[in-house]
């Protein structure tokens, strides 16, 4: 059970065309991710914004009502 068994990669041969093909693809899945984490930083942003949002107004008039 001492025994472990390692591979070395050498190399890799991807044609050019290919590499493309799968940047591409990369990039076409990243971008609903990416809609996704905006939508939950705009909810997120949104709570903060209604929490703290009327202390900013107290603060820039004194603690008076507008």
């Amino acid at each position: 059970m001492d025994e472990q068994n390692k591979t070395v990669l050498v190399d890799i041969d991807i044609p050019f065309g290919r590499l493309v093909m799968i940047i591409i693809k990369i990039a076409l899945a990243s971008i609903p991710a990416m809609i996704v984490v905006w939508i939950i930083m705009a909810v997120i942003m949104m709570i903060f914004g209604g929490i703290f949002g009327g202390f900013g107004g107290m603060w820039m008039h004194g603690g008076r009502p507008l």
